[in-house]
């Protein structure tokens, strides 16, 4: 019996020792995000507030819709996908890549034109038109062949009469942020960007006009959870917390409009 007494202490201090041993957050559920640009601010705020109640690591790649939708095509490893225009989760759905109740809208892009803090260009004044000032030569949008912001720029400039004299000056960045990093470090004299990439700490730094919603087609932007989610249920858990009253006020705050407007 005491040999048995001791061998069973033994084992049991062998085994707090792993445990002591093994890393911290062992256990915890880890989710895998791949998103627009566009949510570089307000997802990083609402994945803040999410993980507060939920023991979850949350891992975020940020790029253009187009490019991460293809790459969802080949089944890129990610849980949830969060894109710029609806109409790429609608077609994961039907290609069979996504949960069957995986789609959910929650807000609405906006647009404006946006410079330096330091610029000399009136963009309060002049709104879109400041993008014809002969001392402008770079204009910064997203690339519009896989990034939705970047179409809606080109769209905003067909409706407003500038495509013509704009478009030589334009340069592409291969999503939104992108786009507004070329301004920012001066390689652009002004560019198209996102709303919600302006009302960051670093936009602010810069002045904007927004333009008008109806000079393009609405930027509705959507998301869905992959079949392949290693874990559904939180995956489903965060897109609840995303589309609900908070989660709404947060993308609010970066410049999204709900989605039902």
């Amino acid at each position: 019996m005491r040999r048995i007494s001791i061998a069973l202490c033994l084992a049991l201090l062998c085994a707090a020792a792993a445990c002591r041993s093994s890393p911290p957050g062992g256990g915890r559920v880890r989710l895998r995000i791949a998103a627009a640009s566009d949510l570089n601010a307000a997802l990083g705020e609402i994945i803040a507030r999410f993980t507060v109640q939920h023991a979850v690591d949350v891992d975020v790649t940020y790029g253009s819709s187009g490019t991460l939708f293809q790459q969802l095509t080949k089944q890129a490893p990610f849980d949830m996908y969060f894109s710029a225009d609806v109409d790429y989760p609608r077609r994961l759905a039907q290609g069979g890549y996504t949960l069957a109740d995986g789609d959910f809208e929650y807000g609405i892009g906006r647009l404006v034109v946006w410079v330096a803090g330091s610029s000399a260009l009136d963009v309060s004044r002049d709104g879109q038109r400041v993008l014809t000032d002969m001392s402008e030569h770079h204009v910064a949008i997203a690339k519009p062949e896989h990034a939705p912001y970047g179409r809606a720029a080109i769209a905003a400039l067909k409706t407003a009469g500038l495509e013509t004299a704009v478009r030589p000056k334009l340069v592409n960045g291969e999503n939104v942020a992108q786009a507004l990093q070329f301004v920012q470090s001066g390689a652009a004299d002004a560019g198209i960007v996102a709303l919600s990439l302006a009302l960051t700490p670093g936009g602010k730094s810069g002045r904007w006009f927004e333009i008008p919603q109806t000079d393009y087609p609405a930027l509705r932007q959507g998301g869905t959870i992959l079949k392949w989610a290693a874990d559904p249920a939180t995956a489903r858990a965060l897109r609840a917390f995303v589309i609900s009253a908070d989660g709404r006020t947060i993308l609010q705050q970066f410049g999204f409009s709900p989605p039902d407007q």
